[in-house]
């Protein structure tokens, strides 16, 4: 198969799909990889380390699209990257169409086989390609969150772990799931107070017991959480339902509520977010503020570490590329159940249904099963 690599064009987004190993591993699987010029560059990879793996350098990305059978990316498509896509061809990224009703429609329109990496799901209900990111995004929630509490960035003027004799900051997490326990982790770390809220009571458990002390558990319901917001410096986003849009925890008139210079750092923001009044912003402009509260909604934070992202990205994708090349899609699926479940559009026709619910849109369960049997 020819697999082509282009360079990510959204906002300071310096990740890439593919490492000079993974193009070797492909290489080595008897395919073909076309990488474009300086596509790794900002993870810290050089174009002589994939050409010494023994991919091509392809100068533009209009000539990638153009030859590759198979596309691996880290971030859906933009608009400019539409009408390079080609019938029939198979697009491997996070694509999040929960969140954005026009990226569903191109998709439709170019009767591309998208499968995303943030539905591909194991038998126990985990995401293996969104755990990676979330690691790192959950990790990053508490980095940028306590950067932002600071007064010159109009925060609370706030230091999240304290000194003797004087409090620490409180953090509330919204979800216990791989975002939620990396937040909660690195708050409790550095020393703040922290509340972390889910719905369901096993997890609750679980994550009492592998918490440290300054880590108290609260059961998620809309009246637990405006008691908390009253009083919390920090309060981080990490509700996911796979392939749908977030609910909105934090509705607008909740902000009054809230204490001036309070931060809210939404990482459910790629899956339409679950604070109301976020809204995606970029590492340009990574903030705004409505009613005095700091919201930070940087749809791709892993992208501001790149290496660190790239690599463990890299980690938990290339086994399903490797897939996905050796015995094409149509197969790969048949043969892999946790493929399948990545598949969200194929052949002009929605296959998941929480992205059909988002926009309203048909759900072609039936293709579904008959691609599965191909």
């Amino acid at each position: 198969m020819i697999i082509g690599v282009p360079k990510e064009i959204k906002n300071n987004e310096n990740r890439v799909a593919l490492t000079p190993a993974g193009a070797a591993e492909m290489i080595n699987n008897g395919h073909s990889v076309y990488v474009q010029a300086a596509a790794g560059e900002g993870s810290g990879f050089a174009d002589e380390e994939y050409t010494a793996a023994g991919a091509v350098i392809l100068p533009t990305i209009e000539e990638v699209y153009a030859i590759a059978e198979m596309i691996i990316k880290v971030k859906e498509p933009i608009a400019s990257e539409y009408p390079l896509i080609k019938k029939d061809q198979l697009l491997f990224t996070y694509f999040h169409f929960a969140s954005s009703e026009p990226l569903t429609h191109a998709m439709i329109e170019r009767q591309a086989i998208c499968l995303a990496y943030e539905t591909v799901e194991k038998t126990d209900r985990s995401l293996p390609l969104l755990v990676p990111m979330s690691e790192v995004a959950g990790r990053m929630s508490i980095q940028e969150g306590a950067k932002y509490l600071e007064k010159p960035l109009k925060g609370r003027g706030i230091l999240l772990g304290g000194v003797p004799g004087v409090p620490p900051a409180k953090v509330l997490v919204l979800g216990g799931g791989i975002v939620g326990t990396q937040a909660a982790k690195m708050a409790a770390g550095l020393g703040a107070q922290v509340t972390i809220m889910d719905i369901s009571l096993p997890r609750l458990r679980q994550l009492d017991d592998i918490m440290p002390a300054n880590v108290t558990t609260i059961m998620s319901n809309s009246y637990n959480i405006k008691k908390a917001i009253t009083d919390t410096d920090l309060i981080i986003g990490a509700v996911l339902i796979p392939g749908a849009k977030a609910p909105h925890l934090i509705k607008r008139d909740m902000l009054k509520s809230m204490r001036p210079g309070t931060v809210l750092v939404d990482v459910a923001v790629d899956q339409g977010g679950c604070i109301e009044t976020c809204s995606p912003t970029t590492h340009e402009n990574p903030t705004f503020i409505i009613d005095d509260i700091v919201h930070y909604c940087v749809a791709n934070m892993p992208g501001a570490v790149p290496y660190t992202s790239t690599l463990a990205l890299t980690n938990a994708t290339l086994p399903y590329a490797v897939q996905l090349a050796n015995k094409g899609w149509q197969k790969a699926c048949a043969e892999n159940e946790e493929l399948k479940k990545g598949l969200n559009i194929a052949n002009g026709k929605i296959l998941y249904k929480g992205v059909a619910e988002a926009w309203n849109l048909p759900f072609n369960e039936e293709l579904v099963l008959e691609n599965a049997v191909c």
